[in-house]
C-alpha cells in the first residue's frame, strides 16, 4: 500500500492498481451469475404454482443479473473502484433485502392462505356421503303405478 485507503477509492479498478481483488471480484461475478440462473431456471419450474416465490425468484433474478453484470463490465472496461464497489454494496444488499425482509411476510400470508384451503377441503371431504354425487332435482320422479 502506497497510498492512504481512501485514496484507492478514484483508482482505476485494474489488475496492476488492485492485483489482490480484481480477477477474484470479476470472476466470482461470473460464477454468482451463473449459479443464480441455474437457480432460477430449476426454482421456477418447481415452484410454478406458487405466485409469491415465483415473484421472489423474478426480483432476484434481475437484481442478480444487474449487480454481477454490472461488476463485470465495470472490470472490463477499468471504471473507478469507488463505482466497482458502490455496484456490490448496494446490489448485495439488495439481494438481502429481497430475500430476507421483502417477501417473508407474503409468504406468511401465502402459507396461511394454503392452511385454509387445505383445511376446508378436509373439512368438506370429511363425511363420506359428501363425495357421493345426489340426484338432482330436475324433473320429479314419476311414480310406476299401473292404471287399471
Amino acid at each position: 500500500m502506497k497510498l492512504a485507503p481512501w485514496d484507492y477509492l478514484f483508482e482505476s479498478f485494474s489488475e496492476t492498481n488492485f492485483p489482490d481483488i480484481f480477477h477474484p471480484t470479476w470472476i466470482a461475478s461470473l460464477v454468482l451469475l451463473a449459479i443464480l440462473s441455474i437457480l432460477y431456471y430449476t426454482r421456477t419450474r418447481a415452484l410454478h404454482r406458487h405466485p409469491p416465490y415465483l415473484e421472489m425468484w423474478e426480483w432476484l433474478w434481475w437484481t442478480g443479473l444487474i449487480t454481477f453484470s454490472l461488476v463485470i463490465v465495470e472490470s472490463l472496461f477499468i471504471f473507478d473502484f469507488f463505482l466497482v464497489l458502490v455496484t456490490l454494496i448496494i446490489g448485495l444488499g439488495a439481494l438481502v433485502w429481497i430475500r430476507f425482509i421483502r417477501f417473508p411476510p407474503s409468504f406468511a400470508a401465502y402459507e396461511t392462505k394454503l392452511a385454509r384451503e387445505r383445511y376446508n377441503k378436509q373439512r368438506k371431504y370429511a363425511v363420506p356421503d359428501a363425495t357421493i354425487k345426489k340426484r338432482g332435482g330436475g324433473r320429479p320422479q314419476r311414480s310406476r303405478r299401473r292404471r287399471r
